[in-house]
Formats: structure tokens, sequence, C-alpha cells
């Protein structure tokens, strides 16, 4: 008889007599006894697991290159209402100064109009005069009053002296009536300037406005679209853990890998360190000197240096001058403003004042900013930069040799040292230097 069947037939035996049994002991289950073609199945299953392996490798690498493009798309309308934020501050800069000369004119105009009534005042003043005296200047007069020669002459002196004062009044009268009319031209001229500028102010505002809220909108549907790509990584990823996960061949490839990759992100980690340190200690040196070099080979070390000694600072859309790593621009990209750290052209703005060189703000300015050089002529301390097909440049960075380039790559990352990416780059480079 079978046991389980016995042990069926004891229990109810024993509930038949009415007696209890002590608790039965739980025996663990048989292990499995696969089948040969269960075998077969299993070896087929690891061969077709091993070909998934490659097949969500190379997709990993296609998402990784996605998120890549969304970075870069978001990067290009960053730069895009950075522009025209600094167009808006020029606009407004020149509208004040438009505003002050008008205010200024204002002045001038209100002093000629005040010259005016003084001018008329001193002509009524000597007019009255004349009359309440009853003076009689014509010739007649001068020899009905005099009562003798000397007094005849005295009194024709005294009436050249009142011609040439009512003379000298009138004629500060129309001098006046001139410069009010000048003023009063030189005013509205102004006026009219100063109300373009307020003009161009408000439609420079309108298209920085226009420009935050695309950069805005992207952002936010970028990363919504960064978030789908994250989530079918993430996806991808567990199959790929659980293909290598079921053979423990295959475990101990992606395990030898995983060594493999720890040990390249420690050694890179441990060189940039070096080269942190190594240039923080060369720029330190270079502070102390009291004329750092301008031109020539030490101004470019210098403004390497400069760069790479931020390494490990935080990327921060809007932040970074030439000073130093600063708080950044609130709204896109998820940048709440409170935090310090460099965008790519704030990093460049650091590095190059340095040497003295003064650069815009923007990436796509900063390369109109020197002179162009092939990509195939580039030197150590050229500006590199990126854009996507016809589209403005969105990114840029220095290439310090050896192939490789620093940069502040976008929210989320560091400064970095990495090898010169050739997607995307524009085929000139700028050197200031």
């Amino acid at each position: 008889m079978h046991r389980s069947v016995r042990v069926v037939v004891l229990v109810l035996l024993l509930a038949l007599l009415g007696g209890t049994a002590p608790a039965l002991a739980q025996e663990p289950p048989p292990p499995p006894n696969p089948s040969d073609d269960e075998l077969r199945n299993s070896q087929q299953a690891v061969q077709d697991r091993a070909g998934q392996f490659g097949a969500l490798t190379g997709r990993l690498a296609e998402l990784d290159a996605q998120a890549d493009d969304l970075a870069a798309e978001l990067a290009g309308q960053r730069e895009n209402a950075e522009a025209a934020l600094v167009d808006l501050q020029a606009a407004e800069s020149a509208a004040a100064e438009a505003g002050e000369r008008a205010a200024a004119a204002r002045v001038a105009t209100d002093a000629a109009t005040l010259a005016i009534d003084e001018a008329r005042a001193r002509l009524d003043d000597f007019v009255t005069a004349t009359y309440q005296e009853g003076l009689d200047t014509g010739p007649l007069g001068l020899l009905t009053s005099a009562q003798t020669p000397e007094e005849l002459v005295a009194r024709a002196e005294f009436t050249d002296l009142l011609a040439r004062a009512q003379l000298a009044a009138q004629d500060g009268l129309e001098r006046a009536r001139v410069d009010k009319a000048n003023a009063d031209s030189t005013a509205r001229a102004l006026l009219d300037e100063a109300r373009a500028r307020e003009e161009e102010a408000a439609r420079a505002k309108d298209s920085a406005d226009a420009a935050y809220a695309a950069a805005d909108a992207a952002a936010r549907e970028q990363a919504a679209l960064l978030d789908a790509v994250q989530a079918e990584r993430e996806q991808v990823q567990a199959q790929l853990d659980a293909a290598v996960a079921s053979d423990a061949g295959l475990r101990d490839q992606r395990a030898r890998y995983d060594e493999w990759q720890r040990v390249l992100a420690e050694q890179e980690a441990a060189r940039q360190r070096a080269e942190r340190e190594a240039a923080s200690a060369r720029e330190q040196a270079s502070s102390s000197v009291a004329a750092p070099p301008r031109a020539g080979a030490g101004a470019v070390q210098r403004v390497i240096d400069r760069a790479v000694s931020q390494i490990g600072v935080q990327y921060v859309w809007g932040g970074g001058n030439g000073r130093g790593a600063t708080t950044g621009i609130p709204g896109p990209a998820g940048d709440p403003g409170d935090r310090v750290g460099f965008d790519c052209s704030g990093l460049m703005l650091y590095a190059f004042n340095g040497a003295g060189v003064s650069l815009p703000r923007v990436s796509r300015n900063q390369f109109n900013a020197g002179r162009k050089v092939p990509i195939s002529q580039l030197q150590p301390g050229d500006m590199v930069f990126y854009r996507k097909g016809r589209a403005p440049i969105h990114h840029v960075a220095m290439y310090i040799g050896d192939d490789r380039m620093i940069e502040a790559p976008y929210t989320g990352a560091n400064v970095r040292i990495v090898p010169l990416r050739r997607k995307d780059l524009v085929g000139e480079a700028t050197r200031v230097l």
C-alpha cells in the first residue's frame, strides 16, 4: 500500500476509535526528478538565454543613447531660455539708460522754460520802468529837455545805454526761445527713443517668457520620456538579471564583468582625484604669483588647471561665473535654484577668467568668442561644442589633450573628465589663447 494511503487510513482509524494521536512529522518533499525531455529542454533554455543576454545588452545600449539624446534636447531648451534672459537684461538696461536720458532732457526743457520766463520778465521790467519815468529818448526830447550842451551829451549817452539794454533784453529773450525749442526737440527725440527701448524690452521679455515656458514644458515632457525610458531600462535589466541568474556560467560571467567595471570605475575615480589635486596645487601656486600668465602655454595650463580643480562639483543650471561656483536659475530642468555648482558655460567662465579672458555667458555665444579651428587641429585649452543637427549649440566643454575633455554635463552629474565625444560634435572648436 502506498505510504500516503496508509497515513490516511491510520488517521481515520484513530478518529473512529475516539482516540488521539500525536502530530505526525511532516517529511520534506522529494527532490524533483526531471525526465530526459526536461533535461534537454533545460539545456536548450540555457542556450536561448545566452542569446537573449546579447540582445538585452544591445537594447540597454540603445536606451542609454536615447537618454543622452533627451538630455541634449533639454540642454538646448535651457540654452534658449538663458540666451533669452541675457537679451532681456540687455534690453532692460538699454531702456533704463534711454529713460534716464529722456528724464535729463525734460530737466533741460524745464530749465529753458524758466529762462524764457526770466528773460520776458526782464524785458517787461525795462518797458514798465521806461513808461513810468516818462522818458522821451527821441531827438526832440533830448533837445527840449537838455539845459546845457554837457547835459545834452550826457542825455545822449544815457539814451544809447538804454537802447543797448533794451536790445540785450530782447536778444536774451530770443536766445531763451531758441534754447527752449532745441530742448523741446531733443526731449521729444529722447522720449521717442525711450518708448522704443521700452517696447524692445517688452518684446524681449515676451521672448524670454516664451523661451522659459518652452524650456519648462520641454523639461516636463522629457522628464516623462526619461521616466518611461528608465522604466523600460529597469524592465530589460530585470530580464537580463533573470537570464544571467538562471545559469551558473552566465552568473559567473556577469560577476566577472561587474568586477571589471568596478575596478575600472575605481581606477578612473582615483585618476580624476589625482588630477584634481594636482591641478588645485598648480592653481594655488599660480594664484600666489603677482602676475599669472595671460598668454602662451602657461596661460593654457592655468585655464585647464582651474577647470580640473572643480572635478566633483555638481552640475547646476545657470551656475558659475569667473569667481567660481554659484547658485543657479530655478525653474526648468528641475533645479530649485538654491544649489551651488556650474553649468557647462559657467565652468568655462571660471576656467578662462584665470587667464584674464572674459567670455559671454551662453555656450552658443562662447562659440563666437575666439578663433575657429578645425576639430582635426584641436589643442589643449580649446573649447568644443555640441549641437543636434541644425539646432543651436547646446553644450560646451574644454579639450585637455589625450583625446579627453572636461565638462559640466547635466543635472544629476558632476564636473568630470571623459573621452572626447564625437556624436553631435561641431566641426570647429574655438581657441581664445
